[in-house]
Protein backbone atom coordinates (compact mmCIF):
# COMPACT_ATOMS: atom_id res chain seq x y z
CA UNK A 1 0.00 0.00 0.00
CA UNK A 2 1.58 3.07 -1.25
CA UNK A 3 2.78 5.34 2.08
CA UNK A 4 3.70 2.43 4.36
CA UNK A 5 6.48 3.68 6.11
CA UNK A 6 6.18 7.53 5.05
CA UNK A 7 4.91 10.59 6.64
CA UNK A 8 1.39 11.03 5.80
CA UNK A 9 -0.53 13.88 6.03
CA UNK A 10 -4.20 13.15 5.76
CA UNK A 11 -6.32 15.88 3.96
CA UNK A 12 -9.78 17.22 4.04
CA UNK A 13 -10.62 19.59 1.94
CA UNK A 14 -13.87 21.71 3.39
CA UNK A 15 -12.98 23.53 5.94
CA UNK A 16 -9.39 23.15 5.49
CA UNK A 17 -8.71 24.31 2.18
CA UNK A 18 -11.82 26.37 1.70
CA UNK A 19 -15.09 27.25 3.73
CA UNK A 20 -16.89 24.66 4.85
CA UNK A 21 -20.39 25.18 3.50
CA UNK A 22 -19.61 23.10 -0.44
CA UNK A 23 -22.53 22.08 -1.93
CA UNK A 24 -22.76 20.71 -5.03
CA UNK A 25 -24.90 21.44 -8.40
CA UNK A 26 -25.76 18.45 -10.66
CA UNK A 27 -25.01 21.15 -13.55
CA UNK A 28 -21.54 22.64 -12.62
CA UNK A 29 -20.63 20.69 -9.63
CA UNK A 30 -19.12 22.00 -6.18
CA UNK A 31 -19.57 25.55 -5.10
CA UNK A 32 -19.63 27.34 -1.97
CA UNK A 33 -22.31 28.88 -0.08
CA UNK A 34 -20.18 31.24 1.58
CA UNK A 35 -19.73 35.64 1.43
CA UNK A 36 -17.81 36.47 -1.61
CA UNK A 37 -14.80 36.47 0.27
CA UNK A 38 -14.35 32.64 0.38
CA UNK A 39 -13.64 30.65 -2.77
CA UNK A 40 -12.78 27.07 -3.31
CA UNK A 41 -9.21 25.91 -2.49
CA UNK A 42 -8.19 29.51 -1.34
CA UNK A 43 -5.37 27.78 1.05
CA UNK A 44 -4.15 25.43 -1.41
CA UNK A 45 -1.33 27.35 -2.11
CA UNK A 46 -0.41 28.49 1.37
CA UNK A 47 -0.24 24.42 2.21
CA UNK A 48 2.01 24.03 -0.75
CA UNK A 49 4.52 26.59 0.36
CA UNK A 50 4.06 24.73 3.82
CA UNK A 51 5.66 21.92 2.63
CA UNK A 52 8.18 23.20 0.26
CA UNK A 53 10.73 22.44 2.49
CA UNK A 54 9.84 18.99 3.27
CA UNK A 55 9.25 17.25 0.03
CA UNK A 56 9.21 13.93 1.82
CA UNK A 57 5.19 14.25 3.05
CA UNK A 58 2.76 12.26 1.28
CA UNK A 59 -1.08 12.74 1.22
CA UNK A 60 -4.03 10.58 1.88
CA UNK A 61 -7.27 11.93 0.89
CA UNK A 62 -9.68 11.81 3.70
CA UNK A 63 -12.07 14.27 2.30
CA UNK A 64 -15.63 13.47 1.24
CA UNK A 65 -14.24 14.71 -2.33
CA UNK A 66 -12.90 11.56 -2.80
CA UNK A 67 -15.46 9.21 -1.85
CA UNK A 68 -17.72 11.12 -4.55
CA UNK A 69 -15.46 12.04 -7.06
CA UNK A 70 -12.52 9.14 -6.97
CA UNK A 71 -9.02 10.17 -5.87
CA UNK A 72 -7.42 10.91 -9.17
CA UNK A 73 -10.67 13.33 -9.73
CA UNK A 74 -10.24 14.87 -6.20
CA UNK A 75 -6.78 15.21 -6.58
CA UNK A 76 -6.94 17.04 -9.66
CA UNK A 77 -8.47 20.03 -7.92
CA UNK A 78 -4.85 20.52 -6.24
CA UNK A 79 -2.28 22.39 -7.36
CA UNK A 80 0.75 20.45 -9.02
CA UNK A 81 2.74 20.63 -6.05
CA UNK A 82 0.26 18.92 -3.71
CA UNK A 83 -1.50 16.32 -6.40
CA UNK A 84 1.90 14.68 -6.40
CA UNK A 85 2.05 14.16 -3.18
CA UNK A 86 -1.43 12.06 -3.03
CA UNK A 87 -0.44 8.75 -2.23
CA UNK A 88 -4.27 7.34 -1.74
CA UNK A 89 -7.44 8.38 0.00
CA UNK A 90 -9.21 6.58 3.05
CA UNK A 91 -11.71 5.32 1.70
CA UNK A 92 -11.45 1.87 -0.66
CA UNK A 93 -14.26 1.24 -3.26
CA UNK A 94 -13.41 -2.48 -3.28
CA UNK A 95 -12.59 -3.41 0.55
CA UNK A 96 -15.61 -0.88 1.96
CA UNK A 97 -19.26 -0.22 1.91
CA UNK A 98 -19.57 3.44 1.07
CA UNK A 99 -23.17 3.73 3.47
CA UNK A 100 -20.59 2.61 6.24
CA UNK A 101 -17.48 4.48 5.99
CA UNK A 102 -19.63 7.72 5.46
CA UNK A 103 -21.30 6.69 8.84
CA UNK A 104 -18.04 6.70 10.24
CA UNK A 105 -16.25 10.04 12.19
CA UNK A 106 -13.60 11.65 10.04
CA UNK A 107 -11.46 10.49 12.65
CA UNK A 108 -12.41 6.88 12.67
CA UNK A 109 -11.96 6.85 9.03
CA UNK A 110 -8.41 8.36 8.98
CA UNK A 111 -7.55 5.74 12.01
CA UNK A 112 -8.18 2.80 10.43
CA UNK A 113 -6.35 4.04 7.08
CA UNK A 114 -3.42 4.47 9.84
CA UNK A 115 -3.98 0.57 11.11
CA UNK A 116 -3.73 -0.57 7.31
CA UNK A 117 -1.86 2.04 5.75
CA UNK A 118 1.01 1.86 8.87
CA UNK A 119 2.63 5.29 7.97
CA UNK A 120 5.80 6.07 9.73
CA UNK A 121 4.04 9.32 11.15
CA UNK A 122 1.26 10.97 10.47
CA UNK A 123 -1.05 13.78 11.03
CA UNK A 124 -4.53 14.94 9.94
CA UNK A 125 -5.88 18.52 8.29
CA UNK A 126 -9.74 18.47 9.48
CA UNK A 127 -12.39 20.49 11.40
CA UNK A 128 -14.02 17.16 12.53
CA UNK A 129 -13.40 17.20 16.33
CA UNK A 130 -15.35 13.72 16.70
CA UNK A 131 -13.36 10.16 16.32
CA UNK A 132 -9.62 11.04 17.23
CA UNK A 133 -9.85 9.20 20.54
CA UNK A 134 -5.84 8.17 21.59
CA UNK A 135 -5.09 9.92 18.15
CA UNK A 136 -6.31 13.21 18.77
CA UNK A 137 -2.30 14.59 18.91
CA UNK A 138 -1.91 13.27 15.71
CA UNK A 139 -5.14 15.81 14.82
CA UNK A 140 -4.82 19.40 13.35
CA UNK A 141 -8.65 21.27 14.04
CA UNK A 142 -8.79 23.58 11.40
CA UNK A 143 -11.16 26.79 11.57
CA UNK A 144 -14.32 25.21 9.76
CA UNK A 145 -14.50 28.79 8.01
CA UNK A 146 -10.71 30.10 7.67
CA UNK A 147 -9.01 26.28 7.27
CA UNK A 148 -5.64 26.33 7.66
CA UNK A 149 -5.21 29.92 7.52
CA UNK A 150 -6.67 30.97 10.88
CA UNK A 151 -3.71 31.89 12.70
CA UNK A 152 -3.34 29.32 15.94
CA UNK A 153 -4.38 26.75 13.56
CA UNK A 154 -1.35 27.74 11.06
CA UNK A 155 0.56 27.78 14.40
CA UNK A 156 -0.02 24.38 15.56
CA UNK A 157 0.20 23.41 11.70
CA UNK A 158 3.82 24.59 11.24
CA UNK A 159 4.69 22.84 15.00
CA UNK A 160 3.22 19.60 14.35
CA UNK A 161 5.18 19.41 11.02
CA UNK A 162 8.36 20.63 11.92
CA UNK A 163 7.96 17.68 14.93
CA UNK A 164 6.83 15.50 12.61
CA UNK A 165 9.39 15.80 10.10
CA UNK A 166 12.25 16.41 12.22
CA UNK A 167 15.12 13.65 11.85
CA UNK A 168 14.90 10.64 14.20
CA UNK A 169 18.22 10.18 15.88
CA UNK A 170 19.18 6.23 15.60
CA UNK A 171 21.07 4.52 18.52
Amino acid sequence: MKGTDKLIIYLDYDGVLHHENVRVSNKTGPFLLAPERYTLFQHAELLAALLEPYPEVQFVLSTSWAVRYGVTAAAKRLPDSLRARVVGGTYHTRHMHKIEFQEMHRGQQVVADVQRRQPRDWLALDDDEEGWGTHAHHHVLTHMYEGISDPEVLATFKSKLEAMCKPRRTK
